[in-house]
């Protein structure tokens, strides 16, 4: 009878802490650029594993976010593709003070969903053998920008001017490309890169120094202020695991 009822209250107990830790579990809406889709899934689904909280994402243009956020939307996070875009909040008085900080560094790469059709040195871009190439709008996407300073620097923006389509984001141009509607175009590398190599079709891996660095940049905004699981995936975001998950997808940090 003893045992019995040492047992019992051992059951009691476990159901307790489970239920004081689903308690304790909240939920992080993440606004996020289309480019860091794919890696905020995985990291979302290690942070889950580890912590209980549970992660919401909504992607789209860092532009088309920061409007957004400027009418109301209810995000408690917004990861950027860029750092100027959180920096402006930051000045609006629009995030949680000093939360603003650097979780990767993007890379640029020209990509076709052709193999063998884009070479290791962009020199398909000089030849011109497309009808179409595609990049993000410069406006909203600074993936975008990063393509169209590239051009500048080969001295082929005005050149390739008329066969260029704009995608709203990096997701609606890869689309594009990945459905053949453009032969080739200027993607986020973490789009077509896992594990060191390039998942399908040919691209080449623009150099750095063709483009302003792509910092992205992180905030908390206001209405995550008590928010555990939003403090909890902006720590997330620094630690070792997070940035494993970085480098396998191409990024810096």
């Amino acid at each position: 009878m003893f045992n019995k009822i040492r047992l019992s209250k051992l059951l009691f107990g476990l159901v307790m802490l489970g239920a004081c830790a689903l308690a304790a579990a909240e939920t992080v809406h993440v606004a996020v650029a289309a480019n860091f889709v794919e890696p905020l899934k995985n990291i979302s689904e290690q942070f889950e594993k580890s912590t209980g909280h549970k992660v919401l994402i909504t992607s789209g243009s860092t532009g088309k976010i920061y409007a957004q956020i400027k009418n109301g939307a209810p995000y408690d996070l917004f990861l950027a593709a860029d750092a100027k875009t959180p920096a402006k909040l930051e000045q609006e008085n629009a995030i949680v003070p000093k939360s603003r900080f650097t979780y990767a560094i993007g890379k640029l790469a020209l990509w076709s969903a052709k193999p063998d059709y884009v070479d290791n040195r962009g020199d398909i871009l000089k030849k011109q053998p497309f009808s179409h190439i595609a990049i993000a709008s410069p406006k909203l996407a600074p993936y975008g920008l990063a393509a169209m300073q590239t051009l500048e620097k080969m001295g082929l923006d005005k050149t390739l001017q008329p066969k260029i389509v704009q995608g709203e984001n990096i997701g609606q141009t890869h689309q594009f490309i990945a459905s053949g509607n453009a032969e080739l175009g200027f993607v986020a590398l973490s789009q077509i890169y896992k594990d060191g190599k390039v998942k399908n079709g040919s691209a080449w891996i623009v150099d750095t120094r063709d483009y302003e660095p792509i910092r992205q940049d992180a905030v908390m905004l206001p209405k995550a202020k008590d928010n555990a699981a939003a403090s909890a995936l902006m720590k997330y975001l620094k630690s070792d695991p997070a940035h494993k998950v970085l480098q396998s997808y191409g990024y810096a940090y």
